[in-house]
C-alpha cells in the first residue's frame, strides 16, 4: 500500500508542467520554512511532517533534473 501512495504522488508530479513543477518546488519550500518556524517555536510537535515536505522537495528536484538532462541528450542527438 505504501507504494501505491509513493507512485501516485511521482506520477502526480510527473503530470506537471515545468512551470507548475516550479511553483509546486516554491511553495514547498515555504511550507518547509514554515514547518520549522512552528517546530523552533514549538507551535507543533509534529516532527516527521519536516521530513515528508524535505522528501517531497528531493522529489520535485530530481524531476527537474531528469527533465534538464533529457532535453540536452535531445538537443546532443539532433546536433548530430
Amino acid at each position: 500500500m505504501a507504494r501505491r501512495k509513493k507512485k501516485e504522488r511521482a506520477e502526480g508530479l510527473r503530470a506537471l508542467s515545468d512551470a507548475d513543477l516550479a511553483k509546486e518546488l516554491q511553495e514547498t519550500y515555504r511550507r518547509l520554512f514554515t514547518l520549522r518556524l512552528q517546530l523552533s517555536t514549538r507551535q507543533s510537535t509534529n516532527t516527521s511532517e519536516r521530513a515528508k515536505v524535505q522528501r517531497q522537495i528531493a522529489r520535485i528536484r530530481t524531476l527537474q533534473r531528469e527533465r534538464e538532462l533529457a532535453a540536452a541528450y535531445s538537443a546532443l542527438g539532433q546536433g548530430r
